[in-house]
């Protein structure tokens, strides 16, 4: 069996993670692992790996987490959705990750097909339920969960947030992850509000480097983290003058300051989200000083 995520990460020794998403033939299989070989030398303490939408613990969640443990030894941690499964669903699911050997889940609401939750009649709403459920029967699973540091789209507050992330840890989960960021500011004031409440379980700060001016203006409409004003002015300049290219100089240099900041402030370690792509995180990563 794998080891448990929280039972890796140690005071002072801060670390790096990795984000995958499932491929969907073979061709992005081969690149998967191809990428997940090269990421190899920063030694990441885990690696996630998401489903699609429709949710759920999909085969092919499944299959990209046991090929990244088999083929390269990582410690993985596919993710769990309450859209399309029922309690049996939830059961079946963590029975099939534990047979391969894995110990840590990301539990998560989800997204639906259509885009918007589980839907009225689903038997788990709230990722918390997943956690609660999971818990009951498998207290030997790391269970992690989402947390925001800029307010949810569908959240009325950040302090909501805040609340609802506590009441997932309370639940039982152990740790949790952030949706990506652009402001530390953000992120430490979340921590520091949750350890004003008494809770102090690791809060993984999520960093996406900006590889394009598409993939800019995409987050800003669809997950809610919001871009500061002057990053992305120097984005739009930086596209103006040279196109993606030198828009991807730009966002892996605020990725390189966003990551040095998070680590002398006190995070545990930094989850990057490569795309299923190496050479800007391996950038970023180096020039952090994570590649030591």
């Amino acid at each position: 069996m794998q080891e448990r995520i929280p039972d890796l990460i140690r005071p002072n020794q801060p670390f790096v993670s990795f984000e995958f998403f499932p491929p969907r033939d073979e061709e992005a299989r081969v690149r998967m692992l191809r990428v997940g070989r090269e990421l190899q030398v920063l030694r990441p303490l885990f690696v996630s790996v998401t489903c699609g939408a429709g949710g759920g613990g999909g085969r092919g969640t499944l299959e990209a987490a046991t090929m990244l443990h088999d083929a390269l030894g990582y410690t993985v941690m596919p993710h769990l959705t309450c859209c399309g499964l029922d309690g049996a669903g939830v059961s079946a699911a963590v029975d099939q990750f534990r047979a391969s050997g894995i110990r840590n889940v990301l539990a998560l609401r989800g997204d639906g097909a259509d885009g918007t939750g589980p839907g009225p009649d689903a038997p788990f709403q709230h990722a918390s339920d997943l956690v609660e459920y999971i818990r009951r029967d498998h207290r030997d699973m790391a269970l992690g969960v989402a947390a925001y540091p800029e307010p949810h789209p569908e959240s009325p507050s950040v302090q909501a947030d805040i609340d609802m992330l506590r009441h997932k840890l309370d639940a039982g989960a152990d740790f949790s992850v952030t949706q990506l960021f652009f402001d530390n500011r953000r992120y430490f004031d979340m921590v520091d509000r949750l350890a004003q409440q008494g809770c102090r379980k690791p809060v993984i700060p999520g960093v996406m480097p900006l590889r394009t001016m598409a993939s800019a203006r995409r987050i800003l409409s669809l997950c809610g983290a919001a871009i500061p004003g002057n990053l992305y002015a120097a984005l739009e300049a930086a596209h103006a003058q040279g196109g993606d290219d030198a828009v991807q100089k730009v966002g892996t240099a605020h990725a390189v300051q966003q990551v040095q900041g998070l680590l002398n402030g006190g995070a545990p370690g930094v989850h990057l989200y490569p795309l299923n792509q190496s050479a800007q995180c391996l950038e970023v990563a180096r020039r952090s000083g994570l590649l030591d």
